[in-house]
């Protein structure tokens, strides 16, 4: 099997072809059935940058605020006072880490491109959140695990992303159409990594979920 047909979440060779266009082409793998878009058509750091220079996070926004409450509610809800987190991935305008700010909890921010404090990775967390990132992971297991693997036991890692279910058409899904979005999670997908890690998993709504670090 050509390695960039290999799984990027479980790095299973069983991918299958699920849809392409003149732009892309995706696989979808049969062990923990993520769909990713294949390397070929990912874009350049450069224009991956540039897309994301372009998104209009306004900290001050109450739609913004109430969108990211969809995460901020229940881990704040399962956290203790004086938690400390990590914002994974907190892009150019970061709201989610004031939010939790504003409530007396300390948290660090990663981002490839706006904060790229690689020093967190040397530390553990209470809690950790990773708001619109998961889907443009070029390389999510590995990236996953690693988040996990610094949480503190008892912590929780929150994942929001737009995930796929039976009554999406993928050809005409609009989260496909951004070129920054290179893979997409559906339950199934959370669960294996649930299985994997031992983790305690729940689902909100359609697009978060949370995963909790049991005691060992």
């Amino acid at each position: 099997m050509n390695q960039e047909h290999s799984c990027i979440l479980c790095a299973s060779s069983q991918t299958r072809p699920y849809y392409s266009n003149e732009n892309s082409s995706y696989l979808r793998c049969l062990q923990c059935e993520l769909v990713f878009l294949t390397q070929s058509f990912h874009l350049n750091n450069t224009d991956e940058k540039s897309r994301y220079d372009s998104h209009q996070n306004n900290p001050n926004d109450a739609g913004y605020r109430k969108f990211l409450s969809n995460v901020f509610k229940p881990v704040e809800k399962y956290i203790k006072p004086n938690a400390k987190g990590l914002d994974f991935g907190s892009g150019p305008g970061p709201t989610l880490s004031l939010m939790f700010e504003e409530k007396g909890y300390q948290v660090d921010l990663f981002d490839k491109y706006y904060a790229n404090n690689k020093a967190v990775f040397t530390k553990t967390y209470d809690f950790i959140t990773a708001t619109e990132v998961a889907e443009h992971l070029a390389e999510p297991g590995q990236e996953l695990d690693r988040l996990y693997g610094m949480l503190n036991v008892g912590g929780v890692l929150a994942i929001m992303t737009s995930m796929l279910h039976e009554q999406i058409d993928f050809s005409a899904w609009y989260y496909k159409d951004d070129p920054t979005h290179i893979c997409f999670f559906n339950q199934f997908s959370m669960k294996h990594l649930a299985n994997q890690w031992g983790a305690t998993v729940e689902f909100i709504g359609q697009n978060v979920t949370l995963f909790y670090k049991r005691s060992l």
